[in-house]
């Protein structure tokens, strides 16, 4: 029973804030009896196949009755008189919540080492980070402590910590999923998806929640996949992704790319040089817009004393971004968008392939990664390889690739056009069964 393995794994690992434990049982007892009635009996229904699969959920994401801390002690007693529309379809659906899973305080960061809730470890090792900000997410997916999880993403928060733990992260394209009841961090640039153990079981936790447009399929993935997906023409960027990679991420990656093009994967090199400047672009959006959102709530500055450090700093950030840096991102953010379009349109691209993260999971408390002999901000470097995907709003996914020699995963990523959700997922799924990923976290009684 998860319950019981909950309770059992995760005050090693810290991947829940709050456990629904009897919300839990009785959302299952109600699935149970729906599908299990006969079928002359008006009591009977299925909703699909997320009817009864246990999940969780970020806990910045509204829960009727379930308290919403936002991994934050300003919000610890919040709970919420309704449902963030994201949970209702997921609970239309037959979804049964577990419970709500650690992150970085408000989401503002990308180590999920929480001051308030304590540190989320990472199931491949105790003694590194989970990623974040949905690091409790990721987690309890790899520590078998749910089926599936919902994270938000605004600058890597959902592939970050997938590429960590070793399982599937899916970021939407900007507004395919409703943010609304979403303690929000950057409303340009955040986005609502899964984290899963497959790819298939990431389509499935997507469906109920994507919003679609007239002419779009109900499935996102087909049960045969098209002749395209079996050969997809992939962009390997010349710039910025591989200029700042650990050594054996990198060997994972050009490995792996090499097996793609042997099993029928048409690689084409592009160009895209205004990648250089998403970082500090990212930076100028994500500061402002998060500390307007904490002032507008009348939390910062008054409640100064109840942030922790790391996020407090950068609420601080926040007010030094004058109107004009704002303003200059902004447009270069619709301008990046463009220029994403127009290389996918000119190349024929179905997806760019590139690393997820620079580096594999870093120790606890560690601020630094040493890069071939060169040390950077960790919180940098993960954010670096993520980060262009949310200023272009376009859906991205990070798939497990490979173990180091540690034993900790790599991620590789895949980025397509916005609106091509569908697309995206099949090639990950063709990636998925291409390369499968067995490996498991070295956990007593994994199943």
């Amino acid at each position: 029973m998860l319950l019981d393995r909950i309770e059992k794994l995760n005050p090693r690992l810290n991947t829940y804030i709050t456990v629904s434990r009897e919300l839990a049982i009785r959302s299952a007892e109600r699935a149970e009896k729906e599908l299990c009635g006969r079928r002359r009996q008006k009591s009977r229904r299925d909703r699909g196949p997320l009817h009864g699969i246990p999940i969780s959920l970020k806990d910045n994401i509204y829960t009727k009755d379930l308290r919403t801390t936002g991994g934050s002690l300003i919000l610890k007693d919040f709970v919420p008189l309704q449902d963030a529309p994201a949970v209702a379809a997921l609970k239309n659906s037959g979804a049964v919540i577990l419970g709500k899973t650690n992150m970085h305080e408000f989401a503002y960061g990308v180590t999920t080492e929480n001051a308030h809730f304590g540190a989320t470890r990472n199931p491949w090792d105790r003694e590194r980070i989970a990623g974040g900000s949905s690091g409790g997410s990721a987690a309890a997916v790899s520590a078998g402590l749910c089926y599936g999880s919902i994270g938000t993403d605004t600058g890597g928060s959902i592939r970050i910590p997938a590429s960590l733990c070793g399982v599937v992260g899916f970021k939407p394209g900007l507004g395919r999923v409703s943010p609304e009841d979403v303690i929000a961090l950057s409303p340009t640039l955040d986005s609502v998806g899964p984290l899963a153990r497959s790819v298939e079981d990431a389509a499935l936790l997507l469906e109920p929640i994507l919003i679609r447009g007239k002419n779009e399929k109900r499935r996102l993935l087909s049960k045969e996949l098209s002749a395209r997906t079996r050969r997809p023409k992939l962009g390997i960027p010349k710039e910025f992704f591989f200029d700042l990679l650990d050594p054996e991420v990198e060997a994972t990656f050009r490995g792996a790319v090499r097996r793609m093009e042997k099993r029928g994967a048409r690689l084409k090199e592009v160009s895209l040089p205004e990648l250089q400047s998403t970082e500090e672009v990212g930076n100028q959006i994500a500061w402002a817009e998060a500390t307007a959102y904490h002032q507008q709530a009348g939390w910062f500055p008054a409640h100064a004393d109840q942030y922790s450090e790391d996020v407090y700093k950068r609420l601080e950030l926040g007010t030094k971004v004058t109107a004009i840096a704002y303003l200059e991102a902004r447009a270069f953010c619709e301008k990046f968008k463009q220029q994403v379009f127009e290389l996918f349109a000119a190349n024929d691209l179905d997806a760019l392939v590139v690393p997820a993260t620079p580096m594999a999971a870093t120790p606890l408390g560690q601020t630094s990664v040493e890069i071939r002999g060169t040390p950077y901000p960790t919180r940098a470097m993960l954010l670096r390889l993520n980060r262009p995907a949310n200023l272009a709003g376009v859906p991205a996914v990070s798939v497990p690739c490979n173990l180091s020699k540690a034993g900790l995963p790599i991620g590789l990523q895949f980025i397509a056009e916005w609106n091509c959700e569908g697309r995206l997922l099949e090639i990950a799924r063709l990636f998925e069964l291409e390369f499968p990923w067995t490996a498991r976290p070295p956990l007593t009684g994994f199943a």
